[in-house]
């Protein structure tokens, strides 16, 4: 399998929708680290995109060189640690570069490809691509293994299930205690019949779990006493899907993966810029519901298999 080199400043959100990239390409994923050894370098990175002259700021040539040796046709890279380095090693090995995220304070050419989400509201150039969700991964043997191992520690009882996926706080929402308890309430008399699975995140407090651990949860997992991820299984297994629409990357999973309709639970405040705008979006094209305490039917899922297949054309990974 041909491969593409992934720049990573190590954090999961950028590492994981660049591997979503790579898989969507049909390409191996080779990570590289790849970050500032300290501020000034960063700094130095936008004086030096600006100039128009690439000094090796991160120390990634040469493992590049060693990987692009090896048959690397690509380079991708998410988050603004990562952009210098891409049009640098582009430039410098000749290989196509795709930039996840929107590059802020770097000129948009030396890019191939930009893809960058609608709600970020992206400049409009050529290479710049529009997103109606973050990248996830979207391989069938990735769900399926997740799924088998999530079933060898819980057999539902019942033929129906929802799932719930909490987050925390974070500069735009909150999870508070009696907002969930009201939420949870509504939903539990909503879908009666089905059974009820719950996990939560890193950024869930420990009043938030306390609310969760009072409702009769058929299965429940809760990040502060288990690390397994039991989100593809939901995705894959549950007919409904309710999401706190801080989750960006939870929501962009349910809507893209699976077949379960998805409720979004709205904790968003008033100032949420885009963060609203992607929730307003995705349940203006239906692919998601606001849930009130009625049931919609979002089933409508996001397919970027075109736009893979374009990427693959037009930078001739084919």
């Amino acid at each position: 399998m041909k491969r593409a080199i992934i720049l990573t400043d190590g954090k999961p959100g950028h590492e994981n929708q660049s591997k979503a990239l790579a898989a969507g390409l049909g390409l191996e994923a080779v990570l590289l680290p790849c970050t500032y050894p300290c501020r000034v370098r960063k700094s130095l990175s936008l004086l030096c995109d600006r100039l128009g002259i690439r000094p090796d700021l991160t120390g990634t040539e040469a493992a590049a060189r060693e990987l692009a040796a090896q048959g690397a046709v690509c380079l991708i890279g998410a988050g603004s640690n990562t952009f210098y380095t891409l049009k640098r090693l582009r430039r410098r090995l000749g290989l196509p570069a795709i930039a996840i995220l929107t590059p802020r304070g770097y000129a948009l050419s030396g890019f191939d490809a930009i893809l960058a989400p609608a709600f970020d509201r992206p400049p409009v150039r050529e290479n710049v691509i529009p997103l109606p969700t973050n990248l996830t991964p979207a391989r069938p043997d990735f769900y399926e293994a997740q799924t088998a191992a999530f079933l060898e520690r819980y057999v539902p009882a019942k033929p129906r299930a929802v799932g719930i996926i909490i987050g925390g706080k974070n500069a735009i929402a909150d999870v508070q205690a009696p907002w969930l308890r009201a939420q949870l309430e509504a939903l539990f008399a909503a879908t009666p019949e089905c059974e009820h699975w719950v996990t939560t995140s890193r950024r869930t407090s420990p009043e938030a779990e306390a609310v969760i651990r009072d409702f009769p949860f058929d299965y429940r997992l809760l990040f502060s006493e288990d690390h397994f991820n039991p989100i593809p299984a939901f995705v894959t297994r549950c007919e409904r899907l309710f999401v706190t629409a801080e989750s960006t990357g939870m929501l962009s999973e349910a809507v893209a993966i699976g077949q379960s309709a998805v409720e979004v639970l709205d904790n968003l405040a008033p100032n949420a810029g885009k963060f609203r705008r992607f929730v307003d979006g995705l349940c203006a094209e239906g692919y998601a519901h606001r849930f009130d305490g009625s049931l919609g039917n979002a089933k409508r899922k996001v397919d970027l298999a075109p736009l893979f297949a374009d990427l693959r054309s037009r930078l001739a990974l084919n």
